[in-house]
């Protein structure tokens, strides 16, 4: 069977379409790991990928302006030159599906991505629920839930592609909708779909993108999750999300003297509110309050700069892209709209909600600021 090799969208028909979505956070800036709530939407960029079936475990994976990967799927054990490259994330994921008693098989995809990587909408977990999908439905009949892909891929971006993450991202990609997720039990966590939709409000979310390097970050992001179970290992617990709010905030005293680190007990403060932002948020969605609405997304922006710390790293005190692009969108609203951190923060990208009427204004404004293309309405 001919390989795929060149980026070519035209249906044949012996082959099969997949598509998976990225995603953009609206709420729980780093509440997933520690058992906490969030609020995640899939978006309009996607990963989409047309897929030949093959006689043999041999997968073919040519993506545009990537090479072509080729992953022998009778081996899947952990290749440690092959981590951080997509033939990982195919090697993972197919051991994962092994794992729960599920089959595999060969494959070859011709896939385009409008995900851009580093563009903070998870192209990563896209391109996870891509294969997912495609190993699901050509080889186990659909057996794997939505929950099942997210768990699998983030087990394939953990181990195999040596990246440590939670599962919101994952989820937001498997579901296809705005959901509200309580990750109390991760291998379990429950989702709630939220009907709603943004634009129906009369607002575009844009997410800027201020060309900040992540390089150099790993220990500003893994400070985030270790201090906030350094604060649930004062509560015998191994993550905030098992400690009750009331008893922290009693406690705070207590806490402050046994770890002498403030920034951690801030961090706590920022996830025990987050995840009563995440409920308001979805409240006033479903009643249509939209003014309600953003009224807490800046509340949400304010915590992650304050509290969580993540607007800048204080290893490079000089790179403040997003404390930029934040205060720029302030002066740009004029008091409209609302904008915060997205993501893993430090460096990277803002979310901003802009009215319908001045969203062409405003990409053309901040492309100006951060270069071309850095805007992505989603």
């Amino acid at each position: 069977m001919r390989v795929l090799e060149s980026i070519d969208l035209k249906k044949n028909k012996n082959e099969f379409f997949f598509s998976a979505p990225g995603r953009t956070e609206l709420a729980g800036n780093h509440t997933d790991h520690n058992g906490g709530l969030a609020l995640v939407m899939s978006i309009n960029l996607k990963s989409e990928a047309y897929v030949k079936i093959r006689n043999d475990n041999m997968v073919y994976f040519k993506s545009e302006n990537f090479p072509l990967y080729v992953v022998d799927l009778n081996n899947t054990d952990v290749i440690e030159e092959e981590k951080g490259t997509t033939a990982s994330l195919i090697r993972g994921m197919a051991f994962s599906i092994k794992k729960r008693g599920g089959h595999v098989g060969g494959f070859e995809a011709s896939v385009k991505s409008s995900v851009l990587p580093g563009s903070g909408l998870s192209s990563s977990a896209s391109i996870e629920i891509l294969i997912g999908r495609i190993f699901n439905k050509l080889f186990n009949n659909d057996e794997f839930s939505q929950v099942d892909l997210a768990i699998i891929g983030r087990e394939a971006e953990n181990v195999f592609f040596g990246k440590p993450c939670g599962l919101m991202d994952q989820l937001a990609c498997s579901f296809d909708d705005i959901i509200k997720i309580d990750f109390k039990n991760p291998e379990q966590p429950v989702i709630t779909p939220i009907k709603e939709k943004i634009k129906d409000f009369g607002y575009n979310i844009v997410i800027v993108d201020t060309k900040g390097s992540h390089a150099n970050l790993t220990d500003d992001y893994k400070s985030i999750p270790e201090e906030m179970m350094e604060v649930a290992s004062f509560f015998g617990q191994k993550v905030l999300g098992m400690v009750e709010p009331e008893i922290f905030f009693d406690s705070i005293n207590e806490v402050r003297k046994s770890l002498n680190n403030d920034r951690a007990v801030l961090r706590a403060v920022h996830f025990f509110e987050e995840n009563k932002r995440v409920i308001d948020m979805v409240n006033s969605l479903m009643s249509g309050n939209f003014s309600s609405y953003l009224s807490i997304v800046k509340n949400c922006g304010k915590s992650s700069s304050e509290y969580l710390q993540n607007l800048f790293s204080i290893k490079n005190y000089h790179s403040q892209g997003l404390g930029l692009g934040l205060s720029l969108t302030d002066i740009f609203l004029n008091g409209e709209g609302a904008s915060r951190i997205h993501g893993g923060g430090f460096a990277g990208t803002i979310q901003t909600y802009v009215p319908l009427d001045k969203t062409d204004s405003y990409v053309e404004y901040m492309n100006t600021v951060f270069g071309a293309k850095s805007c992505y309405i989603v």
